[in-house]
């Protein structure tokens, strides 16, 4: 009788300990779902500030181009104020993607890249003295363009995924 109390004892504590260990991993299991999910999440979030930045700059660039080679030409002030009233929506098309990227972004070569792709096309505008001086304008703004994707793809592409980190290690960002 002695041993079956002690065989029935060993069989309750076992399963407790087989649910708590089994407990314990699908625990882990879950957590670490939920940190690849975060991870992907943040990495799409990232892809869309870099791609609706680097579009905004380009409407904005080839707005500016326009409006520039406009005033060359010696356009009416009708189509003057038409593509400098278009020039201002493009511009503020910029902000909403750059402030994503600032809060997306720590990467000081990122965010540098960026600044200087949005400085070179906003001094689209200061070129308007030759065709020459547009043209060079807009051929630095567009290489800085390049440079930021350039830049954030690399960054993207070198970045830590969570799917490969140990679940023991917490996020470095």
């Amino acid at each position: 009788m002695l041993a079956t109390l002690i065989t029935a004892a060993l069989a309750i504590v076992a399963t407790l300990l087989g649910a708590i260990v089994s407990g314990h991993f699908q625990e882990r299991a879950a957590e670490r779902q939920v940190r690849v999910s975060h991870g992907e999440a943040i990495r799409r979030d990232r892809l869309e500030a870099v791609t609706a930045l680097a579009c905004a700059a380009s409407d904005h660039r080839t707005t500016m181009w326009r409006r520039g080679d406009a005033v060359l030409k010696g356009a009416g002030p009708k189509r003057l104020e038409a593509l400098r009233g278009e020039s201002h929506l493009t511009r503020s098309a910029v902000t909403r993607p750059q402030v994503a990227l600032r809060v997306l972004f720590e990467d000081q070569a990122v965010r540098a890249a960026a600044d200087r792709m949005i400085t070179l096309t906003y001094a689209i505008r200061d070129a308007y003295a030759t065709t020459e001086d547009l043209t060079a304008a807009r051929e630095a703004a567009k290489v800085a363009h390049d440079q930021f994707v350039n830049t954030a793809a690399r960054y993207l592409s070198l970045a830590p995924s969570t799917a490969n980190r140990n679940p023991e290690q917490e996020p470095t960002r």
